[in-house]
């Protein structure tokens, strides 16, 4: 029994040194000027694009592989002269049994610290749609010397392609400049099976804003495909961010500043050139921050709302959100949100629903406006505007309910002031004896209710009514957005009597013309001459 055991032993020793002396002869076998030709020639036609390479050097362990220093593969010439894809070291390793009987085949490839780069065209065409594609025409090969080998570069067939710490560059192109740009960085991605299916999963950050994605089951399928952007996919992604503020800035600028955490599940499908995906995604903390010249101190002011859901869906070149729900305090904001990324960004709320929005937490303590007021707010309509120049486009209906609360801000408090301290004037003259004091400040009321058309930042309301226990104020005209300047006709009615104003001018410089005939009606016309023949002398002094 011991005897067998030694002659396996030694049996086994001797096979150990025999797999070790053919390894160490193998850099000595192995034609690597063959081998760097055959993998150039093999790469180029599997990607339809030039490889070039400084240098290869062969390694034994821990399995037989070529290293390639200085690997670049050409973009398509239509996008620049820029190396699609660069790196300093990859790895081809070589499959063991079939090198030891003379033949090259292919292993795992791993690429090391690649930086890539996807171009979209300002035509919608990425520069990886040629990809896969015949470069050249094949020249017929010359017959493998004995020793190195007889597949050929067309049949060459990877089971495995590795990516480690690799950054893809996202790049897209407006007419002759770069509209948007994103990076993936600390990207690790595995390409498994070749032929009709590719597998894949990976893990990357999306920068700018270190938002982490996290791929899984993914499935490429050629099968039916002309080239690569038509291949067909699906996966998943996971999506985990702690600021997504830097994302947001990148995407629709640098103010407000958005910030907030993001967590979702998408389900991927689509071709490569025009992925889409589907799923729940979720906004803990969102702020919106700002300085404001108007506010007191502080002048830099935050909305925090502490939650979005958004069940989103993509299709290039539309982003949606069916429903989209966020809540600010007892307050809740639906919609329908659209946001179009084509030709500039675009965001349409539709079937927007607000319901008892806390307008303080807006209008007071964030915006500072000047017409501010306080109370619940329920709104229905939409909205519609250009994120380039929000003000000047926003467009849509609405009809609001706000109340019960106060105006609060002083230039709406100087605005009823003024008509009512002009109004009451006249009144007292002519003893139609109006209240002295028609309204306090702050002004408290019971409901402002109306309808509402915007287009392209100007408001037109026909219905307009504030309902208070002193006094009721009808408003019909129009308001710019961006530049503040009013058409309005404004009436006024309180238990003793009635002004009508006109109001034009700006929020912050009105002009305030009231009609003597509103207040004069019940007046006999001599007095009421009289009346006014002293107003002006008073006015003279």
């Amino acid at each position: 029994m011991r005897r067998w055991a030694k002659w396996l032993a030694a049996a086994v020793v001797a096979l150990l040194l025999l797999v070790l002396a053919g390894a160490l002869a193998l850099p000595y076998l192995v034609d690597t000027p063959r081998i760097q030709a055959y993998i150039a020639t093999a790469a180029a036609q599997a990607l339809g694009r030039p490889v070039r390479f400084s240098a290869v050097s062969f390694r034994v362990v821990p399995l037989p592989a070529m290293e390639l220093r200085n690997l670049e593969v050409a973009d398509d010439p239509k996008f620049g002269t820029a190396p699609f894809l660069k790196l300093d070291t990859g790895r081809v390793r070589l499959k063991l049994w079939p090198l030891l009987r003379g033949q090259i085949e292919l292993g795992d490839i791993v690429l090391e610290k690649p930086f890539i780069t996807i171009i979209q065209g300002a035509d919608g065409r990425l520069n990886i749609a040629t990809l896969g594609a015949p470069a050249e025409p094949r020249q017929p090969g010359k017959p493998s010397r004995p020793g190195t080998g007889t597949s050929s570069a067309g049949a060459v067939a990877v089971s495995r392609v590795r990516v480690d710490d690799g950054v893809l560059v996202f790049v897209a192109r407006g007419k002759g400049e770069t509209v948007s740009q994103y990076r993936l960085e600390d990207l690790d991605l595995a390409l498994t099976g070749s032929g009709p299916q590719i597998a894949f999963t990976g893990d990357a950050r999306l920068q700018p804003g270190s938002v982490k994605l996290t791929l899984r089951d993914g499935l490429v399928a050629m099968a039916a495909a002309r080239s690569l952007t038509e291949a067909s996919m699906r996966g998943k992604v996971s999506v985990d961010g702690g600021d997504l503020g830097p994302l947001a800035a990148a995407s629709i600028g640098p103010t407000p500043a958005l910030g907030g955490a993001v967590k979702g599940t998408l389900t991927l499908g689509g071709t490569v050139g025009a992925p889409t995906a589907t799923g729940d995604v979720e906004v803990a903390k969102l702020t919106a921050t700002q300085t404001n010249p108007q506010c007191p101190e502080p002048k830099r002011r935050t909305l925090t709302i502490p939650t979005v859901k958004m069940n989103v869906g993509w299709q290039e070149p539309r982003l949606t959100s069916r429903p989209l729900t966020a809540t600010i305090d007892s307050g809740t904001v639906t919609t329908q949100l659209t946001v179009t990324l084509d030709q500039g960004v675009r965001v349409q709320l539709g079937d927007l629903g607000i319901k008892a929005l806390p307008l303080e937490r807006v209008l007071v303590d964030f915006l500072c406006q000047g017409y501010a007021i306080t109370g619940p707010l329920d709104l229905t309509g939409g909205l519609s505007f250009a994120v380039a120049d929000v003000l000047n486009t926003l467009s849509g209906p609405g009809q609001l309910r706000a109340g019960p609360g106060k105006v609060v801000g002083s230039q709406a408090l100087a605005l009823i002031g003024s008509v009512v301290r002009v109004g009451g004037a006249v009144s007292s003259i002519l003893s139609a004896d109006l209240p002295s004091r028609v309204f306090e400040s702050p002004l408290e009321f019971d409901s402002i209710t109306g309808t509402y058309t915007l287009t392209n930042g100007v408001a037109v309301t026909r219905d307009l009514l504030y309902a208070s226990r002193a006094m009721k104020v009808a408003i019909a005209g129009d308001y710019s957005v961006p530049t503040s300047r009013m058409n309005l006709d404004m009436v006024i009615t309180h238990s003793r009597g009635e002004i009508r104003a006109k109001v034009t001018g700006t929020t912050a410089s009105p002009s305030i013309r009231v009609s003597p005939a509103s207040i004069l009606r019940d007046v006999d016309p001599e007095k009421a001459q009289k009346g006014i023949q002293d107003l002006l002398k008073r006015f003279g002094r």
